[in-house]
């Protein structure tokens, strides 16, 4: 693979960040009732290098990306009728990775497999979520069982415990057809369109509530199975992230996020010393999205496999030798005492918790988000759109 002078001054700038990565103070304390950053009494990170893992069915697995196209249920006369559309093509499109080639041991989906994505206020996009667990989940949970292997899709999702929040989760079905575990969204990305933010509810934005609720230990969840450690993320562009997940024992982490860049799979992969898969849904390259052209990447940033289109649907597939890389494996070296000293004074433009609020006040919109966050800002003026 050709490696471009941008690429090499990405590479230079992404490697700078993940090193400083795991040494960022938290800039706002945690609730009364949780250990404080500093001094967690959970284990997150074992300090010899070794990571918790299960013993492998296989010394080889076979990863397959299906690449799809996306239908928001909007689009549909009902709710009802979408899901099971979309339901049916991604029982179709299981049936395929099956029936074709080596059986897979992992089936990632992309971000909107099931809901598509649909504008409007928070009130509007509700109703085109679903919920976890769900007849969507145990309907899906009926193709990983089929195909006896793990199956990964994203979607909105709405729960009762966070009324009026749409969540972005991340589910894994296991080979037995149950929920093998959820992945909420790390973050947003923020600040890359001038007039909105984002609006879905990520840990960050609301971090106590969540330690609370699931434990210290959830926020950057490993999955341990007898194919390997996998993490899912819909992260884009954030090393800090993708490091962390690294010195919790990841081997393959598995991604779904939206008209990605390349290089951000390449190099959070080659960096951060693990496997990765990105999962794209296509469109017609006429709307000028960077859709399609899923990717699996090797821990040396090596691509192991493409697809070559941006608007055709199909599979991606790719063995991983995940023996072999897991021998004498330990998590990757990051310069973490060195770099203390810098981010004990760096303060995010964003404060953490800042979805903590009444439902009545959360945003409506994207345009509200963005006031919301010009309003919390720490920098002066607020940070624009890159």
């Amino acid at each position: 693979m050709k490696t471009t002078n941008r690429n090499l001054k990405l590479l230079f700038a992404t490697t700078i960040l993940v090193v400083f990565a795991i040494s960022c103070k938290q800039t706002t304390p945690a609730s009364s009732s949780m250990p404080t950053d500093e001094t967690p009494k959970t284990l997150l990170v074992k300090a010899d290098g070794t990571y918790d893992k299960v013993s492998l069915e296989k010394d080889s697995i076979v990863i397959k990306v299906m690449q799809t196209r996306v239908k928001s249920l909007s689009s549909f006369p009902s709710i009802a009728e979408g899901l099971e559309e979309n339901l049916l093509y991604m029982e179709k499109m299981a049936d395929q990775a099956q029936n074709e080639g080596d059986s897979p041991d992992i089936i990632l989906f992309h971000e909107f497999p099931l809901t598509g994505y649909s504008s409007g206020t928070r009130q509007e996009k509700l109703p085109f979520t679903i919920e976890v667990p769900g007849p969507e989940t145990k309907r899906i949970g009926k193709i990983a069982k089929a195909c006896d292997c793990y199956v990964i899709f994203g979607s909105y999702v709405r729960d009762a415990q966070w009324p009026d929040h749409i969540l972005s989760i991340n589910t894994v079905m296991g080979r037995d057809g149950n929920i093998a575990k959820t992945f909420w969204k790390s973050r947003n990305i923020k600040r890359i369109y001038s007039d909105r933010e984002i609006t879905t509810t990520t840990i960050e934005a609301v971090r106590d509530t969540y330690r609370k609720t699931y434990g210290l230990e959830e926020e950057f969840p490993v999955l341990r199975t007898e194919f390997g450690n996998i993490a899912v993320s819909t992260v884009q562009f954030d090393p800090f992230i993708f490091s962390a997940f690294a010195m919790r024992g990841t081997e393959i982490m598995l991604r779904t996020a939206t008209l990605f860049a390349e290089e951000d799979v390449v190099y959070t992969a080659w960096v951060n010393d693990y496997y990765s898969a990105m999962a794209n849904f296509t469109l017609p390259v006429s709307t000028g999205y960077n859709a399609g052209e899923s990717v699996i990447v090797g821990p040396d940033g090596k691509i192991l496999a493409k697809h070559p289109s941006k608007e055709e649907d199909g599979i991606v597939s790719a063995k991983i030798p995940i023996a072999a890389f897991r021998k004498n494996r330990t998590i990757p070296n990051y310069a973490l005492e060195m770099t203390k000293p810098v981010f004990s004074q760096y303060k995010q433009e964003i404060p953490i918790n800042h979805l903590e609020m009444e439902k009545s006040k959360l945003p409506k919109t994207g345009t509200e988000m963005k006031l919301l966050l010009d309003s919390i800002s720490r920098y002066d003026p607020p940070k624009t759109a890159n």
